[in-house]
């Protein structure tokens, strides 16, 4: 009977630690299957915020010309931001928008606001434009606190020159982003997303400056008017996302200009005016506005309306 109960309890004993793993595996799949569930919960939780964080594009208009007051109340009803000039626009002797930040406030346009940079021509060594660069960053910085726009306001040097940037371009550019930044602004650029042949080398102009900018943040406004990627002069319910300009890191778009140019635009020429000017919708005739368009991923493009 000695034997036989030594027996028994042997087995007992292997019974027991055969329920126990038993149990403890049971145990370990149930709280693996808890942890990918967990974990497949916070990723589905993460996309969806990341999901309702990406902004919807917004359409806005610019133009060298303020469009006078009386006309703001019509163009709202298309455009959520303006364009807004600090200095002279390009080939402009004088700057119609000084002054016009509160009538725009209140009618609740957000701002694209910019500065006329130089052209290549008028610098002339890589330290003369770096001086330059630094100089307008301050002209930009008080122009921008003249009218009333707050610190973190993101203020575009305008660069129309497109192609591989040259030393000295890159010199001034750099010079004015930090020089704005140094002041409490945050530096933009507005330039091309066109690539163009140059050397045998497709070069775009963004690209060019983002791969030179060495880690400095930067703000891209990007003209690409060429049909397609552009849509042409029209105001689509959904505005075209500025990644879609051909420069993925545009936070905005100028997807159509004022004339036209037919180099870029004969695919969609029937969307622009028989003048080849783009108007705002319902205009026509002497009258009406020529405007330059454009898509944001904010209603506010520069911030200032804080």
């Amino acid at each position: 009977m000695r034997g036989f109960d030594g027996t028994t309890m042997q087995f007992a004993k292997i019974e027991k630690q055969i329920t126990a793993v038993v149990l403890v595996g049971f145990a370990v799949a149930i709280v693996g299957m808890a942890i990918r569930v967990d974990r497949s919960s916070a990723k589905l939780s993460e996309t969806a915020s990341l999901q309702a964080t990406i902004p919807h594009p917004v359409l806005g208009f610019d133009r060298n010309d303020y469009p006078g007051d009386d006309a703001l109340p019509a163009l709202r009803r298309t455009f959520s931001f303006s364009s807004y000039w600090l200095n002279n626009p390009p080939g402009a002797k004088s700057n119609s928008w000084l002054g016009k930040r509160g009538v725009l406030a209140r009618n609740d346009f957000g701002y694209l606001v910019l500065f006329n940079g130089r052209a290549s021509a008028e610098l002339k060594s890589e330290a003369a434009a770096a001086r330059l660069g630094a100089s307008d960053a301050n002209a930009a910085a008080a122009g921008a606190t003249r009218d009333g726009f707050p610190e973190g306001t993101v203020i575009f040097l305008d660069q129309e020159e497109g192609g591989r940037m040259l030393p000295a371009q890159k010199a001034y550019i750099y010079a004015w982003l930090d020089g704005v930044k140094a002041a409490g602004f945050r530096g933009g650029i507005y330039c091309s997303a066109i690539a163009v042949n140059d050397g045998g080398e497709e070069v775009m102009t963004a690209e060019n400056i983002r791969e030179h900018a060495n880690g400095r943040a930067i703000v891209f406004f990007v003209y690409n008017d060429a049909c397609p990627p552009a849509p042409g002069c029209s105001y689509p319910p959904n505005a075209p996302r500025p990644s879609a300009s051909g420069f993925a890191q545009a936070e905005v778009w100028q997807f159509a200009q004022s004339p036209r140019r037919r180099e870029y635009t004969q695919r969609c020429a029937a969307t622009y005016n028989a003048d080849g000017d783009c108007d705002p919708p319902g205009a026509s005739g002497a009258g009406a506005l020529d405007l330059d368009l454009d898509s944001a991923n904010s209603a506010d493009p520069s911030n200032g309306r804080r």
